[in-house]
C-alpha cells in the first residue's frame, strides 16, 4: 500500500509536525496576515518566511540530525524531549483556545519592500523559538530516519511552511474578517494542541517500542 512507504510516512510526519509548529498565533503570521490584507509585497514576505524555514530545516537536519543519528541515547532523549515540547506546545495551544483572543491586524499603509523585507527577517531570525522547532526539534527528531526518509521528512516540514506562508499570505483577505474572531482562533487552536498531543503520543510509544 502507498502509506506503507516509509519514505511518504516520513514526508508526512515531516508535514504534519512542521505545519503544526508554524500555525501558531504570533508576530510573524500577524505581519504576514497584515501584508496580505494591504496587498502589499505579499510573496516577498511569504517567500522570506518559507525560505528562513527551509534554511534552518535543513541546518538541523545536516547538522543536528546527523549528529543525533550517530547515538541512540541521544536519539531516546531528543524523542523524548521532543514529546515533552510537543505536550507543551498542545497545553498551551489547548490554553489559547478556552481564553481565545482574536488577533489584531493593523489597519495602516503598506511600507516600502525594504521595511517588509527587513521587518520579516527580523521577526523570524530574533525570535529564539524559531531554532527551538526548526533546527534543535525538527532537525533533531529526524536522526530517527535515515537516508531518503530523513530527506523527506525535512522536506515535508518545508512543504509545510511554504503552504502555511503562501495561504496566509494570499489568503488573508478572506481569512481576516473569520480570524479577527476569537472563535476561530479557538478552534484553529483546538486543532493544533490535538496533532501536537498526538505526535507527542507517537514520539512516547516510538520510545517504549525501541
Amino acid at each position: 500500500m502507498m502509506f506503507d512507504d516509509p519514505v511518504l510516512r516520513a514526508s508526512m510526519a515531516g508535514f504534519f509536525l512542521g505545519g503544526s509548529l508554524i500555525v501558531a498565533i504570533g508576530a510573524q503570521n500577524a505581519f504576514i496576515l497584515r501584508q496580505g490584507l494591504v496587498r502589499a509585497h505579499v510573496f516577498v514576505v511569504c517567500l522570506i518566511g518559507a525560505l528562513s524555514d527551509a534554511i534552518l530545516i535543513a541546518a538541523g537536519i545536516a547538522g543536528v540530525g546527523t549528529f543525533v543519528a550517530r547515538s541512540n541515547i541521544l536519539i531516546n532523549i531528543v524523542t523524548l524531549g521532543g514529546a515533552a515540547f510537543l505536550f507543551g506546545y498542545a497545553f498551551l495551544a489547548l490554553k489559547r483556545a478556552l481564553y481565545p483572543q482574536g488577533m489584531e491586524v493593523a489597519d495602516k499603509k503598506a511600507g516600502s519592500l525594504a521595511a517588509a523585507a527587513t521587518t520579516c527577517l527580523a521577526l523570524t531570525f530574533l525570535n529564539p523559538h524559531v531554532y527551538l522547532d526548526t533546527v534543535l526539534l525538527i532537525g533533531g527528531l529526524s536522526g530517527q530516519y535515515d537516508g531518503m526518509a530523513r530527506l523527506a521528512f525535512g522536506c515535508g516540514a518545508v512543504l509545510a511552511s511554504f503552504v502555511w506562508f503562501f495561504g496566509l499570505g494570499y489568503g488573508a483577505r478572506l481569512l481576516a474578517p473569520i480570524f479577527v474572531k476569537p472563535l476561530a482562533w479557538r478552534i484553529l487552536d483546538l486543532l493544533i494542541a490535538l496533532i501536537m498531543a498526538v505526535l507527542a503520543i507517537g514520539l512516547l510509544l516510538r520510545f517504549l517500542n525501541s
